[in-house]
């Protein structure tokens, strides 16, 4: 099935009546009408009143800590004498939530931040690379790569040894990147400024890839409270094309028996398993169970249509249960 005729078969995924309880629970809390059906449909209607609540108040900051350049022990004690109160994520081998903040330095302005001892970075951003789990031997891709945060934690565990071959096509983005990667200490990333479908063309071939993909930003609700009336179904369409040309290219790029990571900061079924999907279908893809994070599993229905009962390996994440950004994951296998 080619991506056009894939794209057409899911049509169906646009087509979204708002019911009067939607409208009802989207005018209480200011989001889209078909945004909250959506919602309904997914989670019920009692739990999608307690996630929209929950999308009212800021998440809690947290930090990476990067022991590339600094013993994490020393760097609590560090940031404690400063005045910040960093509690230890279990889930996260480097992940803190910083639970007290002190008038001055911010966050982003410390000598410890400056000197690339951490990274500000969401919880369930964290997630996707150890989910990768790059050794040293591997040949890396980062498919979206900017600002740096998932790149900078692959080099990390790669205890900045193997390979990592970082995209960005933006210009702009790829400058944040680049200082990223000098503040952090990384010495194991090549950075190709250039869109990653051009990839294709080469006769590159990786070991394991990160597909953090371009989205809509729909788990980034608590941050950001104009994601509650900015996508469109148009735009949401879009994303949805886009990603599943770009999961073809990252699966096109893997050797075999080598791994792919997609992964959004967004909670739409049509950005998420809707695109997973489209490589069960298609090509010998093993959606891998991941284990260990607290989430829910990947949706294996959505809207009427029916994706591959594998696609509950995937993990979820949202703000009501698991305290972090909205999120989707999933490990691939790709077929010998």
């Amino acid at each position: 099935m080619t991506i056009e005729e894939y794209i057409n078969k899911y049509n169906k995924l646009f087509s979204i009546s708002p019911s009067l309880k939607a409208i009802s629970l989207a005018r209480k809390y200011n989001f889209l009408d078909y945004m909250v059906e959506r919602y309904i449909r997914i989670m019920g209607d009692n739990e999608t009143e307690e996630f929209l609540y929950s999308c009212s108040f800021p998440l809690k900051k947290s930090i990476r800590c990067n022991d590339l350049l600094i013993d994490c022990k020393k760097l609590e004690e560090k940031m404690a004498r400063k005045g910040f109160e960093l509690e230890k994520v279990p889930w996260l081998k480097h992940g803190y939530i910083v639970k007290k903040l002190p008038k001055k330095p911010s966050l982003g302005a410390t000598i410890e931040y400056l000197s690339g001892y951490y990274y500000i970075q969401g919880l369930a951003s964290m997630v996707p690379a150890y989910v990768l789990n790059p050794s040293e031997n591997d040949i890396v891709l980062d498919m979206a790569a900017a600002p740096g945060g998932k790149t900078t934690q692959i080099s990390q565990l790669m205890r900045n040894k193997g390979l990592v071959v970082a995209v960005e096509k933006s210009r702009e983005r790829i400058r944040s990147l680049y200082s990223n990667i000098n503040r952090l200490g990384v010495k194991n990333v090549v950075l190709l400024r250039t869109d990653s479908r051009n990839l294709i063309k080469s006769k590159l071939q990786f070991d394991k890839i990160l597909l953090d993909a371009p989205c809509s930003g729909e788990g980034l609700i608590p941050e950001d409270p104009s994601r509650r009336t900015k996508t469109t179904i148009e735009d949401l369409k879009y994303f949805f094309m886009s990603q599943v040309e770009l999961i073809d290219i990252a699966y096109k790029l893997l050797r075999p028996g080598g791994i792919l990571v997609y992964s959004t900061c967004s909670i739409a079924p049509e950005e998420d398993e809707a695109v997973v999907n489209y490589l069960v279908e298609n090509f010998n893809a093993k959606i891998m169970p991941i284990s260990g994070y607290p989430s829910v599993s990947g949706l294996t229905e959505y809207n009427g249509i029916k994706f591959d009962d594998s696609l509950r390996y995937c993990i979820r994440f949202y703000p009501h249960k698991s305290g972090t950004e909205g999120f989707f994951v999933c490990k691939i296998m790709k077929g010998e």
